[in-house]
């Protein structure tokens, strides 16, 4: 099984699709639980979460521990929230990770993943470029997706 990487119109935002063989509401719990983002992540980069609730909200704030190359530490905020359909977080280099879920009937929902970077400096841009962001954040994306079907199917 695969997730479909999309083609997006702006170079600084790029996404992932799948359809998922269960309800909304419950593939959206595990995308509101931060203490599950690191069972489903498909980069390898989410360690653990280290502070923040058990259910996201907007507005809420959630540290995860992280490692690239290097450990580190990343608090997040969610700054869209829409029960069983919308999610998305931004941390301190203003990059927003968003999940859309559209209800299909019949117990299937369509995922889609996105990393936008569309409001990031010049510095940022830099760095982005740099670590290929923008080239592996898709694939990464799209073996989440499947993770997350994984999970929500079994």
């Amino acid at each position: 099984m695969r997730a479909e990487i999309l083609s997006l119109e702006s170079p600084f935002l790029v996404g992932a699709r799948i359809v998922i063989d269960a309800p909304a509401e419950k593939i959206f719990n595990y995308l509101a639980d931060p203490h599950a983002h690191s069972i489903f992540d498909g980069s390898a980069t989410v360690k653990s979460v280290i502070s923040g609730p058990r259910r996201l909200s907007l507005g809420a704030r959630f540290g995860m521990k992280m490692k690239i190359r290097i450990g580190y530490r990343i608090t997040n905020e969610v700054v869209e929230f829409e029960e069983s359909r919308l999610i998305a977080w931004r941390h301190l280099m203003k990059w927003i990770w968003r999940y859309e879920l559209v209800d299909l009937g019949g117990g299937k929902t369509q995922v889609s993943e996105y990393f936008d970077a569309t409001e990031c400096n010049k510095g940022q841009l830099w760095w982005l470029k740099k670590t290929q962001s923008l080239t592996r954040n898709p694939k990464w994306m799209a073996k989440s997706l499947v993770n997350l079907k994984t999970l929500c199917e079994g």
